[in-house]
């Protein structure tokens, strides 16, 4: 049995698995890689600038005739830039995080991108909607990088409850159990992050792949919600030291410099004491390095057999 669903017909995929736009983690070699493996592999911008994601967008298409997509960070300086780009190089998919994705929804759309945001609540899902996009990532607070408040079980339902376009569940989903789950809530699809940071393709330091390896089920925190951007991270000294000041008097643009860059020294050099390790609540989960390939098909069949047991349930 293949599932697939709605969604991954609409984007031409062989299944219902997105990979999440991790900035400075998901770059072409990744994004390509999933797309192969049947999922929707997707370019992370993160704070890069245009030139950064034109090249990783052509990299990804020397490396992969199947459909991928771009992550747009709606809150980097280059947003704009990167708006126009998409355009440009004629991008299948856009999924969009970290802010409001309504005034490049038109130029999008009648680009023929199909634009899929990243929301937290109801109130963005119905927007999202109404401004034509194609589904929705409803996440929960489980998820790594920025989050909101809801959990994935209390959140999906509620959000395929308030529209009428696809819903992907994301955060804390690692295993069939996972995506079993987010299919009973609702969702047509899920998106992993956490997931695929020890994948082969994955070109993180190795001190990141792992941190994550290691890690247990209680070695995330959530730092940032002073600022009103808060983030999941593994407990490392950077963001143990960034709790620490948070709530003193500190003035907010030393803040905000103090955790500049951070997730770039994270990925790039492997530096504990200035980089921020962003991972799901589900990185305990994740205790071995797999392919892209086959971290999908071991995904798909766990699903098959959860679904298959709880036939058992039946009257």
């Amino acid at each position: 049995m293949i599932i697939r669903g709605c969604v991954a017909d609409k984007l031409g995929i062989k299944y219902p698995v997105f990979q999440g736009g991790m900035a400075w983690v998901a770059d072409a070699q990744l994004a390509a890689a999933v797309s192969e493996a049947g999922g929707l592999g997707i370019i992370a911008a993160g704070n890069a600038d245009g030139n950064y994601v034109r090249e990783q967008i052509r990299a990804a298409k020397k490396l992969t005739d199947k459909p991928f997509g771009l992550n747009i960070m709606l809150l980097s300086p280059f947003a704009d830039e990167i708006a126009k780009i998409a355009v440009e190089e004629k991008v299948e998919v856009i999924t969009t995080g970290a802010g409001n994705p309504g005034k490049y929804m038109e130029s999008w759309n009648d680009a023929g991108i199909k634009v899929i945001p990243v929301v937290p609540s109801i109130a963005f899902a119905k927007l999202a909607a109404r401004n034509g996009a194609t589904a929705v990532i409803a996440e929960g607070t489980e998820s790594g990088g920025h989050v909101g408040e809801l959990t994935t079980m209390a959140l999906v339902p509620q959000v395929c409850d308030a529209v009428d376009i696809p819903v992907i569940a994301a955060g804390g989903i690692a295993d069939g159990r996972g995506v079993a789950a987010a299919f009973a809530l609702g969702a047509e699809g899920v998106q992993l992050g956490t997931r695929f940071l020890t994948a082969k393709e994955c070109n993180i330091h190795r001190n990141y792949k792992d941190k994550v390896l290691k890690a247990s089920d209680t070695s995330t925190m959530v730092t940032g919600r002073r600022l009103g951007h808060p983030v999941r991270s593994l407990k490392n000294r950077f963001a143990r030291d960034y709790a620490k000041i948070e709530y003193t008097d500190i003035e907010n643009e030393e803040l905000e410099k103090f955790a500049e860059g951070s997730l770039r020294l994270a990925v790039k050099d492997g530096n504990d004491a200035k980089g921020c390790y962003i991972a799901g609540q589900i990185a305990a989960m994740v205790n071995k390095e797999e392919s892209c390939e086959a971290i999908i098909q071991s995904l798909m069949e766990d699903t098959e057999n959860v679904l298959g047991r709880l036939k058992k349930w039946e009257k």
